[in-house]
C-alpha cells in the first residue's frame, strides 16, 4: 500500500510540457503551430488521430466545446490573470464583453475582432488551454485543405452550398471522407449558425499566436483573495462571528434544488413547458412517471428541465432567475456570481434555514428541527479546474472559522467502469506533487446506492491526478492503472494538497507517500461520475454533456453529500463529534 506507482513511461507528454512552457517564456505572441509537433507525438487519448490525414472529429468537437464560439473569427489569445494585467499589457478588456464555452467555465473577453482575452486562474489553465488550442488548429487545418479542394468548399464561401441540411450533410461526407456519425458530431461542435463555421473552415487556414502574459503563484493567489473577499462578506453576514462551515465542491444546481424545492414546487409547470418543448423526447418519461408516482424519477426529470424552463423566453428570463434565488432565500440559499471577478460560483447555505417541507424526501434525515439550533453554513463552489482547486480551498480554509467537512464531486474519466458510474476512491496520487495521498472516504458504496439507479457504485478505488485532459495516453495509462489506478480526474490532488497543509505546519511534500486518514480534523469524501471511458472507447461523452441520463449520478452524489452534512451537523447539535 506504501509503495509509489512507477514513474509515468509517456516521455512524449513530458516532452510536450516542457516545449510550450518554454516557448511560452516569450513575452511576444507565439504561434500555436510551434506546439504542434510535440501534441501530435505526445499521442494522447484523446487525440489518437493527430498524425492521421482524416480528421479526428471527436477531438476537435471536445476542443471546440470548451472554446468561444467566436474563434472562428479570432487570431490572437492572451493569457492573463487579472483585469489590471491586461490593462498593463494596453489591453483594455473591461470595455470588452464576455463570451461563454460550453464545456469550461474559463473567463473570456472578446475584442470583436481578432483579439480574445482569456483569464488564467492557475497552472492547470495553462495545461488545458494549450493543448485544447493545438488540438482545434490541427483538426480545423486538415479540414480546411479538403474543403478548399472542393466543389463543396467553394459553395459554402461564395454561400451556394445546398440549402436542404440532408443534401449538406451528404456533400460533406464526401468532401471531408467522414461517416454520417461523424457528420452529425461536426455540426453539433460547430453549433449555430452551423453553415458559418463551416464556410469559416473553407475560407482559410487557422494560424492562431498566443501570448502569455507573465502568469506568477503571486498572482493566481492574489485572484484567488480577491474572490474570497468577495465571499466573506455574505459569509460574515452583519456583525456574526466566523460561522463553521461544510466546504463543497461540486456544481451550483444539485444542492440548491435538493434544499431550496423551487423545482418540485413548480413540476407541473415545469412538465407542460416540456411537453410542448420536448427537444429530447422526455414527455413520454414523464408521462411514465406519473403514471407510476415514481417520485425519484419525477424529482430528477424537474431539475434537469428547470433551467430550460427559466430560460426559454430571454425576455423573461433574468425575472425568473430572481425569483427562484428568492425562493431559494426562503431556505437560507443565497448566490453569488464570480465573485472578486472570478469565474468560479459560489453558494452559501444557512442550515438552521432549511424548510423540511422543501427539502428533497430523498434528502431527509431524522431529526431535522435539530437544525434550527445550527450556526453552520455551507459554502458550495462550482468546481474549479486542476490546481486552482488548491488556491481556492487553502484561500477559503484562512477566512472560515471551523471548518466540518470537505466534500468533493466531480466528474471522471473511468478505466474499469462505464458511463453513469459513481467511483468513491481512497487514494489519489497527484502528478502536480507526485504524491500518493492515502485517506479515509466518508462515503462508501451503501451510502450511494438507494439513490442510484442505472450506474454501478464502486468504492475502494484508486484516484489519479492528471494535469490535464489531454496529457495522458494509452502507454501512460497502462502504468497506472497496472497498480490499480482506475479513476482519472484533475481536482483530488490538489484538494488533497491543500487539506494536507490545514493539518500540518508546513507545506505538503513532494514525491513521497503521505498518509492523511487518521489525521483530519473533519470529515472528508470524494466522489466522481464517470463521464468517459477511454480505455474501451465504447462510450465517450468528452464531446457532449451527460444529458438526462447525468442526472442519475450527478443527484445520487448530491443527495449522499447532503445527506452525510445533515446527519454530522445534527449530531454536533446534539453534542456529538458527528464523525
Amino acid at each position: 500500500m506504501d509503495r509509489q506507482p512507477p514513474r509515468s513511461t509517456s516521455n512524449a507528454i513530458d516532452l510536450y510540457i516542457r516545449t510550450y512552457y518554454s516557448l511560452l517564456r516569450s513575452s511576444g505572441e507565439v504561434r500555436v503551430r510551434a506546439f504542434e509537433e510535440a501534441h501530435a507525438f505526445s499521442d494522447s487519448s484523446l487525440h489518437t488521430g493527430a498524425r492521421d490525414e482524416r480528421p479526428d472529429v471527436a477531438a476537435f468537437g471536445y476542443s471546440a466545446a470548451r472554446l468561444p464560439g467566436c474563434l472562428t473569427l479570432v487570431r490572437h489569445l492572451v493569457a492573463g490573470q487579472s483585469l489590471e494585467q491586461f490593462e498593463r499589457a494596453g489591453l483594455q478588456v473591461h470595455d470588452w464583453p464576455a463570451v461563454s464555452t460550453r464545456g469550461r467555465r474559463r473567463p473570456h473577453r472578446w475584442d470583436g475582432g481578432q483579439t480574445l482575452a482569456v483569464f488564467v486562474t492557475s497552472a492547470s489553465d495553462i495545461d488545458d488551454l494549450v493543448p485544447i488550442l493545438t488540438a482545434y488548429q490541427i483538426e480545423w487545418n486538415k479540414m480546411h485543405m479538403r474543403l478548399a479542394n472542393s466543389d463543396l468548399g467553394t459553395q459554402l464561401v461564395e454561400g451556394t452550398a445546398p440549402s436542404d441540411d440532408a443534401e449538406l450533410r451528404t456533400a460533406l461526407e464526401g468532401a471531408l471522407g467522414l461517416s454520417a456519425a461523424d457528420v452529425g458530431s461536426l455540426c453539433s461542435a460547430l453549433g449555430e449558425p452551423v453553415r458559418e463555421g463551416l464556410a469559416a473552415i473553407a475560407a482559410s487556414p487557422r494560424d492562431l499566436r498566443l501570448r502569455l502574459l507573465a502568469g506568477t503563484l503571486l498572482e493566481y493567489r492574489r485572484a484567488t483573495q480577491r474572490w474570497w473577499e468577495g465571499i466573506e462578506r455574505s459569509y460574515l453576514a452583519k456583525g456574526t462571528a466566523p460561522r463553521p462551515v461544510y466546504f463543497v465542491s461540486s456544481n451550483t444546481h444539485a444542492l440548491c434544488n435538493l434544499i431550496g424545492g423551487y423545482a418540485r414546487e413548480h413540476r407541473e409547470s415545469i412538465f407542460e413547458f416540456a411537453r410542448e418543448h420536448d427537444e429530447e423526447g422526455l414527455a413520454e418519461r414523464i408521462d411514465a412517471a406519473q403514471r407510476d408516482g415514481d417520485e425519484h424519477e419525477l424529482s430528477n426529470l424537474s431539475y434537469y428541465l428547470l433551467r430550460r424552463y427559466l430560460t426559454a423566453d430571454p425576455e423573461t428570463t433574468p425575472a425568473r432567475m430572481e425569483q427562484v434565488q428568492r425562493f431559494d432565500a426562503q431556505c437560507g440559499i443565497s448566490t453569488l456570481s464570480s465573485p472578486g471577478h472570478l469565474d468560479v460560483n459560489v453558494q452559501l447555505m444557512a442550515l438552521r434555514d432549511i424548510q423540511p417541507e422543501r427539502l428533497d424526501p430523498r434528502a431527509r434525515v431524522d431529526d431535522l428541527a435539530a437544525l434550527q439550533h445550527s450556526d453552520a453554513v455551507i459554502i458550495n463552489i462550482d468546481y474549479p479546474l486542476g490546481m486552482a482547486a488548491y488556491h481556492h480551498l487553502t484561500q477559503l480554509a484562512h477566512g472560515v472559522g471551523e471548518l466540518r467537512g470537505v466534500y468533493v464531486v466531480g466528474k471522471a474519466a473511468t478505466l474499469n467502469g462505464r458511463v453513469g458510474d459513481i467511483m468513491l476512491s481512497t487514494v489519489a496520487y497527484d502528478e502536480h506533487s507526485s504524491n500518493s495521498y492515502l485517506f479515509r472516504n466518508c462515503f462508501v458504496a451503501a451510502d450511494l446506492d438507494p439513490h442510484v439507479r442505472f450506474g454501478t457504485v464502486l468504492d475502494n478505488q484508486k484516484a489519479l491526478t492528471v494535469r490535464g485532459s489531454f496529457l495522458q495516453n494509452r502507454d501512460y495509462m497502462d502504468v497506472f492503472y497496472s497498480e490499480g489506478y482506475t479513476v482519472v480526474e484533475m481536482e483530488a490532488g490538489p484538494y488533497l494538497s491543500a487539506i494536507y497543509e490545514m493539518v500540518h505546519p508546513k507545506r505538503h511534500p513532494t514525491d513521497e507517500v503521505v498518509h492523511l486518514s487518521n489525521l483530519l480534523p473533519f470529515d472528508f469524501g470524494l466522489l466522481h461520475y464517470a463521464s468517459d471511458t477511454p480505455y474501451s472507447r465504447r462510450q465517450s461523452l468528452l464531446s457532449k454533456s451527460l444529458s438526462y441520463f447525468g442526472m442519475d449520478a450527478t443527484y445520487g452524489c448530491a443527495i449522499a453529500t447532503l445527506r452525510r452534512i445533515l446527519s454530522q451537523e445534527i449530531a454536533h447539535v446534539r453534542g456529538g463529534s458527528g464523525r
